[in-house]
């Protein structure tokens, strides 16, 4: 059934045609990658076996194997993923990076800030204030919010999505993960009507892909994830441009707003933050401008 898949797929000219046969088989058969290799002796049955012919006509029509799946990983989570929803991608875990190194965290430390904690300039004041706060803006799958509520766990977190669909998704996860009571979730299109205010950070994921650019971006994202997920506009930043002057007055004095934003978009994105300081472009691993960071004055 693995050679077959494999055979199917690359005639198909799906990328990776391995890997995604591996995984829908792994879907198909409920086990993981040790299992399948390791018990060659696995009847399959006939169910099974329309079932992944399924999933491969699904993936070979173009069909993200993660929407076919339901699933998809995100520091270190099993989330959720539907049609509604972006399909979080490895680059956004540099988002959530940038964020825990501003408020003096390492990747994985599991060390909880304080609740009186207060963070400026990414270092801990002595003096006892209040919780931060961060929301996470468009959080589609929540995949960013619930990271940081896994690793910030005192931390006041806050998510916004205009689509009530990804909100139920994000929602399914936050369940998922026992965090449904550390997230607070808000119908809304970007800040709008957000009553709580005085954020330390505000982050996102915004639309960042410019309608100019849809020819170079992959047929599959193109043809089946959320259009108003990924396309901003003609240039590309026009969510952003909204986004930013309604950060600036949710932001407490010295808060940050963090975005993942494209190499195409990344001095167009510097300028627009010409108000703020501290601004950093920070590159991912193919050295690809990938988040930016500013703080309010």
């Amino acid at each position: 059934m693995l050679k077959s898949g494999i055979e199917r797929l690359a005639s198909a000219h799906v990328p990776s045609p391995r890997l995604n046969a591996e995984l829908l088989l792994m879907f198909t058969l409920s086990c993981d990658r040790a299992y399948l290799y390791g018990h060659p002796e696995r009847e399959v049955t006939h169910e099974e076996q329309l079932r992944y012919e399924d999933a491969l006509a699904q993936r070979s029509q173009g069909i993200p194997a993660q929407y076919i799946t339901g699933h998809q990983e995100f520091w270190g989570m099993d989330l959720i993923v539907s049609p509604a929803v972006l399909i979080p991608r490895p680059e956004t875990e540099h988002v959530i990076e940038k964020v825990l190194e501003l408020s003096g965290q390492d990747r994985g430390a599991g060390t909880p800030a304080s609740p009186e904690t207060n963070f400026d300039l990414g270092k801990r004041a002595s003096s006892p204030v209040r919780s931060t706060r961060i929301i996470d803006v468009g959080t589609g799958s929540g995949c960013i919010a619930l990271a940081l509520a896994k690793e910030l766990p005192h931390t006041e977190i806050h998510a916004t999505d205009i689509s009530a669909a990804a909100l139920e998704v994000a929602r399914a996860n936050a369940a998922r993960h026992q965090l449904e009571n550390r997230i607070h979730f808000h119908e809304t299109d970007l800040l709008a009507g957000i009553e709580v205010n005085a954020f330390d950070f505000v982050v996102s994921n915004p639309p960042y892909v410019g309608e100019s650019e849809e020819d170079s971006v992959q047929l599959e994202v193109r043809k089946f994830e959320p259009r108003n997920a990924v396309f901003a506009g003609i240039t590309g930043t026009e969510v952003i441009e909204r986004l930013i002057p309604q950060a600036w007055e949710m932001l407490r004095p010295s808060g940050w707003l963090v975005m993942e934003i494209s190499g195409t978009i990344a001095e167009r994105v510097r300028g627009l933050l010409s108000d703020w300081t501290n601004i950093e472009i920070t590159k991912d691993l193919q050295g690809i401008p990938r988040v930016a960071a500013a703080r309010k004055c």
